[in-house]
């Protein structure tokens, strides 16, 4: 059972806060990393050239490892009702948004819908109610995406038991899960969600391990950025939680995702913001430790920073998402999970990639 060591994040906290500028460039000529030299890159005293530096050997990896290609994903919310009361996310039990929950026939209106935008990769997205993770339902469901062309479905939900990811694995293939700790630091994670299961914070951070226990083969993890105040300290305890997973885990294959949070209609916690210069020390310092594993960047971004980021450091781009049930066949706001940052179709996104030189994808594997 995964918990981090709180003991060793704070150890690494005083190190990464004392290291001097002039020795971060002999940190940056050593060729492998580990666990110590990765705390020490995520310094505030790492400057811009250092930061230049980082970045590019961050891109080079990248590139080393994952060639060209960038894969394309879009997420399909079915049912925004949820029983939690996070104080960050506009489908909270307490917000007074329109609930919306799809039908089976809608829900595949919607897949054709984005079938016909090339798209074979889908993740399926709901608010945390009983309903919206029923494992009969989802059987189904999954199983019928695959036979309209998905040749990779995931879900993006809430937590379940090992159990009923194993039904999911063996009964429709599920192809991947996706589950974000929000946050790592216990007492903030009692803050922000003060009622319902996600309160469990040790349940939700065991999720991963149970998912790869049950044999699906692509697991996501990664936190909220700006959600606690040191997005250093989220960072150590992602890193231990993925050196973790990778360890005892090693059958599934991994990928780590960081959005930023962002507004959304009836919330009003208070978040800290975290700097574009910030984010971008923070992947490339996360690739360097993590050379094989897919990183995931989402809509929350802007165009203008998502087209200067995509090549640093992802493989995978989110394009032409809606947080809305429903949202591809109609235009809803009201409905909306947190606002969009890049709204490009995503035959867009595809022109920018070509135009950087890349490759988009739109399957992960058949």
């Amino acid at each position: 059972m995964f918990q981090p060591d709180f003991a060793l994040t704070d150890s690494l906290l005083k190190k990464l806060n004392s290291i001097k500028s002039a020795d971060i460039f002999s940190l940056l000529a050593t060729e492998t990393t580990d666990l110590e030299k990765f705390a020490l890159l995520l310094s505030p005293e790492l400057d811009i050239s250092q930061l230049k530096k980082l970045s590019t050997m961050a891109y080079q990896e990248t590139r080393k490892r994952f060639g060209r290609a960038i894969s394309l994903y879009i997420p399909l919310y079915y049912d925004n009702r949820c029983i939690n009361g996070c104080t960050y996310c506009g489908f909270n039990v307490h917000n007074t948004i329109r609930r919306r929950v799809l039908s089976e026939d809608e829900i595949l209106h919607e897949a054709k819908l984005i079938r016909e935008k090339s798209f074979k990769s889908i993740l399926l997205v709901a608010g945390e109610h009983p309903q919206s993770a029923d494992t009969a339902m989802l059987t189904a469901l999954i199983s019928k995406l695959h036979k309209v062309g998905f040749s990779c479905v995931s879900i993006e939900i809430a937590p379940l038991s090992e159990e009923s990811y194993r039904h999911l694995r063996d009964d429709s293939h599920l192809d991947g899960l996706y589950v974000y700790q929000e946050t790592y630091n216990q007492k903030r994670y009692s803050e922000v969600h003060p009622s319902g299961p996600k309160s469990d914070y040790s349940y939700r951070l065991e999720t991963p391990a149970r998912g790869a226990q049950a044999g699906i083969p692509r697991i996501g993890v990664g936190f909220l950025l700006g959600l606690h105040n040191d997005w250093r300290e989220e960072a150590l305890n992602l890193a231990q939680h993925l050196l973790y997973l990778q360890k005892y885990h090693w059958q599934a294959e991994y990928s780590i995702s960081f959005p930023r949070i962002n507004e959304a209609e009836g919330v009003s916690d208070i978040y800290t913001p975290v700097s574009d210069r910030h984010f971008i020390q923070l992947i490339s310092a996360l690739r360097l430790l993590f050379p094989f594993v897919g990183m995931s960047l989402s809509t929350r971004e802007t165009p203008e920073f998502r087209d200067k980021l995509t090549p640093l450091c992802f493989t995978n781009l989110s394009a032409g998402s809606s947080t809305a049930p429903g949202g591809y066949s109609e235009e809803s706001t009201d409905l909306e999970q947190f606002e969009i940052a890049d709204e490009r179709a995503p035959a867009q996104i595809a022109e920018m990639l070509k135009q950087h030189g890349f490759d988009p994808v739109w399957k992960d594997w058949e």
